[in-house]
């Protein structure tokens, strides 16, 4: 598809969407020398070992070892084509991409007919809610809510009217089949093969995943009906436990503030936003899953819990605070008083205050357990407050900070009139217990830097192939250095990959094209070749590299082809040799071998 697209058009949109931008949409990155580290987004990990590069406009994963530019990344991330990657990074940045072209989609027929049932369903409701009669009902709703009309826009906040087939007939009319509509959870469908609107009667809240394409719908009632929430039914582009509410708009807050606030409700969501706090996701009706921990974790150190203050909401807030320590977020959880929620908070104390008193005062998590594990010992027993302690002591044991345990401890000591010999001998015992003395200090830092990657992947290579890689990575920024290569060396490299990217750089290069390793690998369209290259791209080198040093790596790549092809040499002789039954000049040739590679071993 791209010898279709002008050369010059994909390289405007290429670097009009600089890297660390992109890639920082998707995951927290953190500067480490010249590069950006993160978690990696294709496989699992604790330690960052996705590096960035800005300088060369390219990625790669030293884990599971992916790498490419911004549109190799798109296209890995969201499965695009190269088209669909390239029109992405033309819309963000506002150019144009020529209409003669066209491609097929990754994406199924029936799941973009689905997506773009979603889109006019989206703008129809909202119409109806803000302009029409039809939504004056969901209209009033909202603002009774205090909802204004700026979130009703920004949320695309919607009504659908309740009358049975009104869905069903205005999509029929733009050419949608019933069982598409039925499959994707907008009507139902009765025993007789009579179909409804799934949501009428309701307002509606367009779920939208992390590109902010409506997914799904969410709808709550305004009369009698049961039940009084409801989202659409599951289906390929809409699994509960993946998507979080308000996502797509709250990605650049959460990483200006390097903190996101999870809730529980949309009205939460809309609450905040309207009071200026837009760092802030929620759940959709369901506990927070592992899934969506972890894709929190990608963006952020800091995840602040803010659910109902009543007992079903602090149960919710301890498993999802649980399960985002475990991912290796830090998390915070923010004290509501009994029966209230974020949105009636913020509707009678102000947006202000509920900032200043209820998120920035937010708990630790160990404030919180040991608020939370109360509610279930009578204090005034003794046998419950010595339960209670050995409950808290043991969570304190897995605390690797141990100026947090002396703070907590001291807590303890003070409230309960127990010596802090005795609460830190019992501590002891238990991180003993639990392995808790090992040095952890490595845990969630960034150690993987490139630099050190390459030295110990160097250990493990021989001279000859580490200089090969170096010198190819020099080559791929020096078209001087690399024409001394062509003219000495050609594609006279030992490994066969090596070989190949030499001869793709001179080619390269040849077509007038400078030094630009992010351009060069969109003339690659083999994968495996593309993540070996930015792996070498990525070897650290020398501003200033001698003469001498690049004459020491072409001497170490030609000194063992020569061995190479001596042994080959040697190889055929010695197999005439056995052939013609003469083994002790087989036994000759074989110990010349063995001298040969011992040379060539000694060399490295």
């Amino acid at each position: 598809m791209s010898n279709q697209i002008p050369e010059h058009v994909i390289e405007e949109i290429r670097k009009a969407n600089d890297i660390v931008d992109i890639i920082g949409e998707y995951i927290q990155l953190k500067k480490q020398g010249r590069n950006y580290f993160g978690l990696c987004p294709f496989h699992g990990e604790k330690t960052p070992s996705f590096s960035v590069t800005q300088e060369k406009q390219i990625f790669h994963c030293f884990g599971c070892g992916k790498g490419g530019n911004v549109i190799t990344f798109l296209m890995e991330m969201e499965n695009y084509s190269f088209y669909e990657a390239l029109q992405f990074l033309a819309d963000r940045s506002g150019i144009q991409l020529p209409e003669t072209n066209k491609s097929v989609s990754t994406l199924s027929q029936e799941t973009q007919d689905i997506l773009s049932a979603h889109e006019w369903l989206t703008k129809l409701y909202h119409h109806l809610l803000r302009f029409t009669k039809d939504g004056k009902e969901g209209y009033s709703y909202l603002k009774n809510r205090g909802v204004n009309d700026e979130a009703i826009d920004e949320f695309q906040l919607g009504f659908a009217p309740n009358v049975k087939n009104f869905t069903a007939e205005f999509l029929h009319k733009k050419g949608y089949h019933q069982q598409l509509l039925v499959k994707a959870g907008l009507i139902t469908q009765q025993d007789d093969n009579q179909v409804s609107d799934r949501f009428r009667g309701r307002v509606i809240f367009p779920i939208r995943n992390h590109l902010g394409k409506t997914v799904a719908f969410g709808g709550r009632a305004l009369g009698d009906q049961k039940p009084k929430y409801m989202n659409s039914p599951e289906s390929e582009l809409f699994h509960k436990g993946k998507i979080l509410y308000n996502f797509d708009l709250a990605k650049k807050h959460i990483r200006k503030k390097n903190a996101a606030i999870l809730f529980e409700g949309q009205m939460d969501i809309i609450a905040a936003y309207q009071a200026g706090i837009k760092n802030v996701i929620a759940t959709l009706g369901t506990a927070l899953t592992e899934y969506q921990a972890k894709l929190l974790n990608r963006y952020v150190d800091t995840v602040v819990i803010c659910y109902d203050g009543d007992r079903a909401g602090l149960d919710a807030a301890y498993k999802a605070a649980v399960l985002l320590r475990d991912v290796g977020c830090e998390v915070k959880i923010a004290h509501l008083q009994h029966n209230m929620d974020p949105d009636n908070f913020i509707e009678k104390y102000g947006g202000e205050k509920f900032e200043n008193e209820v998120i920035k005062a937010s708990d630790t998590f160990i404030s919180f357990y040991m608020r939370y594990l109360m509610k279930d010992y009578n204090m005034n027993n003794e046998g419950d407050r010595l339960h209670y302690i050995e409950e808290v002591l043991k969570q304190l044991a897995m605390i690797d900070s141990s100026i947090e345990r002396e703070y907590y401890l001291k807590e303890l000591s003070n409230e309960y009139n127990i010596s802090m010999d005795t609460l830190s001998n019992e501590i002891s015992g238990y991180r003993e217990k639990f392995g808790s003395n090992k040095d952890n200090r490595q845990k969630n830092r960034y150690t993987t830097s490139s630099r050190e990657w390459n030295v110990r992947k160097s250990k493990l290579l021989p001279a000859f192939h580490n200089a090969e890689r170096h010198l190819l990575s020099y080559m791929l920024q020096d078209v001087v250095i690399t024409d001394k290569v062509q003219t000495e060396i050609g594609a006279g490299f030992n490994i066969d990959s090596h070989k190949i990217i030499a001869t793709y750089l001179y080619a390269f290069y040849e077509e007038g094209n400078d030094p630009d390793v992010s351009l060069f690998l969109e003339k690659i369209t083999e994968p495996k070749l593309q993540q070996e290259i930015t792996e070498i791209a990525m070897i650290p080198l020398q501003d200033d590299i001698s003469d001498k040093e690049i004459n020491d790596y072409i001497r170490i790549i030609q000194t063992k082809k020569s061995d190479m092809d001596a042994i080959k040499t040697l190889k055929d002789q010695q197999k005439r040799a056995e052939q013609q039954q003469d083994p002790i000049k087989a036994a000759q040739i074989a110990m010349q071998i063995i001298e040969i590679n011992k040379q060539s071993k000694n060399m490295n």
